[in-house]
């Protein structure tokens, strides 16, 4: 059982202190059992003032944090202090000190202060919400701030922006420990998308078009039963009705990418579906995700995952048979 604490800290909203629970309280394996044990905590065990009104009372303080494998630190209003100079609180500082080792380390939204006046984000990549990322980095100037990114993975630190960027995080890390199908189950139960890239814009001008303007969303329908077939560009602006330039615009206004980036995205997501629930040849994969060759799977994957095709399968499926013969030309 993988456990997670989850740091409640004076000023938090109840809704991000509550989304680490919702996401890895709905991650369960195949019979239905948790994969996660979910603690909330605070600093010093006593309660805390959340931004809402309201006090919130928990069950567990920093021994939480010495003894969780993932410890997430949700945001606080305590964020323009830190901002300014001020050290974490004694009590902040020894509950921060007495994590072990190799824990990993999440924050959301402004939680990347707390993060980083620790001196757990110096020389590291990372995001903030984007409305406070001109602050955050004339504060805290040795963090290697990405203001325009949903999250930032960089192996035991992770960062995310405001709101539903930490959901995103939430389930790119149940993907990362336990493979999509328990994150899409998870995500489902959530009632929320499966995966966004952690690389999307954060910050999209019109994300809710106006009620007499054409959106894109039923081309995106159209074009996500059509992936294993080559889709392109025009193809999709003549399902829209649009010309190629006002697609290409709106398509980036809604969704935070372009046409390309997307049909990528969704294509190896599948491939990652197929490569962590079957036995089919990596060639055939390439195939049925709309990538057409195992060699073009290869350097997509390599590009946004870091990892070959077959190693991703091994990580997921260690006692998978041997790849098959190539598909005949």
């Amino acid at each position: 059982m993988h456990r997670i604490a989850v740091l409640a800290l004076e000023g938090v909203p109840p809704f991000e202190l509550g989304m680490p629970s919702r996401v890895f309280g709905n991650a369960r394996d195949d019979a239905g059992g948790p994969l996660y044990e979910v603690t909330v905590c605070t600093a010093d065990g006593l309660p805390v003032a959340s931004d809402a009104g309201f006090t919130i009372g928990v069950s567990a303080g920093p021994e939480a944090l010495a003894a969780a494998d993932t410890v997430i630190v949700p945001p606080t209003h305590a964020m323009d202090d830190l901002a300014h100079g001020a050290p974490l609180s004694p009590a902040l500082t020894a509950a921060l000190a007495a994590i072990r080792p190799g824990t990993r380390l999440v924050s959301i939204c402004t939680g990347s202060y707390v993060l980083a006046a620790a001196g757990l984000l110096d020389g590291r990549p990372a995001t903030t919400h984007w409305r406070h990322a001109p602050e955050f980095q004339r504060a805290f100037p040795r963090v290697r701030l990405d203001e325009e990114v949903l999250f930032v993975d960089d192996g035991d630190v992770l960062t995310s922006a405001g709101v539903a960027a930490g959901i995103d995080l939430c389930l790119h890390l149940v993907r990362q420990d336990h493979g999509t199908a328990v994150a899409n189950r998870a995500a489902r139960l959530c009632v929320v998308p499966p995966w966004r890239d952690g690389g999307q814009a954060q910050y999209i001008d019109r994300p809710v078009p106006e009620p007499t303007v054409a959106t894109t969303t039923a081309t995106r329908a159209w074009a996500l039963g059509r992936l294993a077939e080559p889709v392109t560009l025009a193809e999709l602006a003549a399902h829209a009705r649009m010309s190629l330039r006002t697609f290409t615009r709106r398509f980036r206004d809604e969704v935070g990418m372009t046409p390309g980036q997307w049909l990528t995205a969704q294509r190896l997501d599948i491939a990652r579906q197929l490569l962590e629930s079957s036995d089919l040849p990596v060639d055939l994969v390439a195939h049925r995700s709309g990538f057409g060759s195992a060699n073009s799977l290869r350097q997509h994957m390599r590009s946004a995952l870091g990892i070959s095709p077959i190693a991703y399968r091994r990580t997921f499926r260690p006692h998978a048979p041997a790849p098959a013969a190539a598909l005949p030309a």
